[in-house]
């Protein structure tokens, strides 16, 4: 009599195990769509409809209807009933925020550094924006014998440097107006020095994503750079590789360039950034000829 019963408890237990497993399976897929939904909404301020989200996500609209109204419960998003358009919420920022004081950018970006000095055989610099120069926070020297070593700490004018220029460039045109009339530095003969000239690198730096140090701080090294941006899309910090202009020749900045661009995007996702549509194009543009 005992192996009857003992089956009968088995029974019910199987019983109550499967539906607590599929409930998971279908909360995990809830779960799953309505950050993805978030995501969608998070890429463009402008708002979408709730047909434009079922285009975007594959999903069918009555199932976002439902996902969208509870996560409005929560303030997750917001939606506008006079232009029907669904929009990231307050809460998202709430709860993002809560790592920001958290993140390390040197140590979130080590790993990507480190492999960009390997791929690159060259040394690599991070640097933060810090007022009107760009501030070394760390390096990873490259193994050569040859090398260009800097000091975490140093400063140098965003005007010269390919990390400063490349912060430089996605920042409001004005701050690069503001540093023509405080005055441009001359490093090296090499120093951008008229305002037209620092304008119009920062031209073809928007047009193609990295900055170029052409031996502007010192003579014999070449470094290329690509920025770093925060949660707001604005430029923070900036990722270089730089080496003697004998093994960074111009002939190898396309492949270094790309590179860098990859790992400044990196960054940026690592430390809860987000990339400017501009700028995530040009990147998806250079992946795409890879």
């Amino acid at each position: 009599m005992a192996l009857p019963h003992a089956k009968t408890r088995h029974d019910a237990a199987r019983r109550v195990v499967e539906p607590i497993v599929r409930e998971d399976r279908t909360s995990v897929q809830a779960l799953s769509r309505a950050l993805t939904l978030l995501e969608i909404l998070a890429d463009d301020d402008d708002g979408y409809r709730l047909v434009d989200l079922a285009e975007r996500s594959g999903l069918p609209a009555p199932t976002i209807h439902r996902l969208l109204t509870t996560l409005q419960q929560r303030r997750f998003v917001t939606f506008e009933n006079d232009k029907n358009l669904w929009r990231i919420g307050a809460q998202c920022f709430a709860v993002g925020s809560a790592f920001l004081p958290r993140r390390d950018m040197v140590a979130l970006a080590t790993p990507m550094l480190r492999r960009l000095r390997d791929d690159a055989g060259e040394t690599v610099n991070v640097g933060g924006l810090d007022q009107n120069e760009v501030l070394l926070l760390h390096q990873i020297e490259s193994k050569q014998m040859m090398r260009a070593i800097s000091r975490p700490g140093q400063r140098s004018p965003l005007a010269n440097t390919a990390m400063g220029k490349s912060i430089l460039a996605w920042l409001p045109s004005a701050r690069a107006t503001q540093l023509v009339q405080q005055g441009l530095h001359r490093l090296t003969p090499q120093s951008i020095m008229r305002g037209t000239a620092l304008h119009d690198a920062l031209d073809t730096i928007r047009r193609v994503g990295y900055a170029i140090d052409n031996e502007e701080v010192a003579i014999g090294l070449r470094c290329v750079a690509a920025p770093i941006f925060n949660e707001f899309s604005e430029p923070v910090a900036a990722i270089s590789v730089v080496g003697p202009t004998l093994r960074v020749t111009l002939d190898r900045l396309d492949d270094l360039s790309k590179r860098v661009m990859i790992a400044a995007s990196e960054i940026t996702t690592a430390i809860g950034g987000r990339m400017p549509a501009d700028f995530h194009q040009l990147l998806q543009a250079r992946v795409a000829h890879t």
